[in-house]
């Protein structure tokens, strides 16, 4: 058996369909549904966090990184700015 594991879970995690500790009899069919999930995640949650998974023999793991502020340049992407 091989596990998926969530090592925290946020309030969209707990908000979400998602299943914390999930089992799936094989590595292919663990893997496909770990990497859902961590895509998931990162497209639908609110963008506070950036997921990452890992896999460790039998487990894989999804961990939560806090989000990287992105670079604010002050140009307001009207095209304008660079003229």
């Amino acid at each position: 058996m091989f596990t998926i594991s969530v090592d925290k879970e946020c309030g969209c995690f707990k908000k979400s369909d998602l299943e914390n500790n999930t089992t799936e009899s094989s590595k292919d069919d663990a893997l496909l549904k770990a990497q859902y999930m961590v895509n998931y995640m990162n497209d639908e949650f609110c963008k506070k966090h950036d997921f990452t998974l890992r896999e460790d023999g039998n487990s894989f793991t999804i961990s939560m990184n806090k989000r990287a502020q992105e670079a604010h340049t002050g140009c307001c992407g009207g095209g304008h700015c660079s003229s």
